[in-house]
């Protein structure tokens, strides 16, 4: 019932719609990737590629979600050609989907430490990537990693617009974190929990905030 409701919650959270990869698409992303592979290693050209790259992924995971596997000779086209401009996607067997490439927003922040966006990207591509159902069910090590992401992204950018889906992944990663033996982390969860219900009374996700806390108990 908890992996239920937590992952409608997650499916209801707003999600960008695209169209699926058409030959007009495919030659406009091999465009891009042309144009930001060859720019100067800037944040903004890391950024993007990364962007990219994770817009592609999501349509190919889609299409894999309806269909069983990635359908289309231009998707098919599109994964060949990145890999052979030195950008490929990555394919887990075992999962059967695109995992998350978190190289560029990487880079990206680390160029510019105040991008913001490059910052929240790799925090939710990072935490969407490290479950399969239940979000309190995580495979990976990395996540102290992203609790200090979460709260540094918190810290230093309080008007970033994505702040709501910030303080709702921090949330979960706590209750993650005390649920493996912290009670530090423990006092935290319960103190996101309650902020997030304060602060987003009318949000979807704060449907979520109960099913935390009880996970808590």
């Amino acid at each position: 019932m908890r992996a239920a409701a937590l992952a409608a919650l997650l499916a209801a959270a707003p999600l960008q719609a695209h169209d699926m990869i058409t030959a007009e698409a495919a030659t406009r992303y091999l465009s891009d990737a042309d144009r930001w592979l060859g720019a100067p290693r800037q944040a903004e050209a890391q950024y993007r590629l990364g962007a990219m790259l994770d817009e592609i992924r999501l349509l190919l995971n889609q299409d894999i979600a309806t269909h069983g596997k990635v359908q289309g000779l231009p998707s098919h086209y599109v994964v060949e050609e990145l890999a052979r401009r030195g950008a490929p996607l990555r394919y887990s067997e075992v999962r059967r989907r695109y995992l998350f490439i978190d190289t560029y927003f990487a880079e990206a922040a680390r160029l510019d430490r105040n991008h913001a966006d490059a910052r929240f990207r790799l925090l939710q591509g990072g935490f969407q990537d490290s479950f399969e159902q239940d979000p309190l069910v995580w495979h990976g090590d990395a996540l102290a990693q992203h609790i200090a992401l979460a709260e540094e992204l918190l810290a230093r950018h309080p008007a970033h617009a994505q702040r709501e889906e910030t303080e709702f992944i921090a949330a979960i990663l706590y209750t993650r974190a005390a649920r493996a033996g912290s009670s530090a982390y423990a006092a935290k969860a319960r103190q996101a929990i309650a902020g997030f219900e304060a602060r987003y009374p009318g949000s979807l996700r704060s449907a979520a905030m109960p099913v935390l806390r009880e996970a808590l108990r």
